[in-house]
């Protein structure tokens, strides 16, 4: 009997861990989401570029452009090319910038 207390107590406590771990994945893609709408969302809507139409943040033109991380996408960020706004860690934190780079990679396949 207390064999199947722990084991039901044990597959509790993995169950709400995985809920936690979901909520917190949830909240950080909203966080990304919010921050892509407020900073980036003008010059890529629907993950478009309306600077240049060559360079989306859809996988295949990302990968074609050597973009495949969160942290290639923080460098762009930080050190655009031509045509792209700068945004320094005054206007976009870093953990903020790796929520945005997160947001893309998920949402434009």
């Amino acid at each position: 009997m207390v064999g199947k207390i722990l084991a039901i107590a044990v597959s509790c406590v993995c169950i709400w861990s995985l809920v936690l771990a979901f909520a917190d994945e949830t909240q950080k893609s909203k966080k990304g989401e919010a921050e892509f709408n407020e900073h980036c969302v003008v010059c890529h809507p629907g993950g478009g570029n309306v600077i240049n139409p060559q360079k989306t943040l859809h996988r295949k033109d990302l990968e074609a452009n050597n973009i495949r991380t969160p942290d290639d996408i923080l460098k762009i960020i930080r050190n655009p090319g031509p045509g792209m706004t700068k945004f320094d860690e005054s206007v976009i934190s870093d953990k903020d910038a790796r929520e945005i780079a997160g947001y893309i990679l998920d949402s434009f396949k």
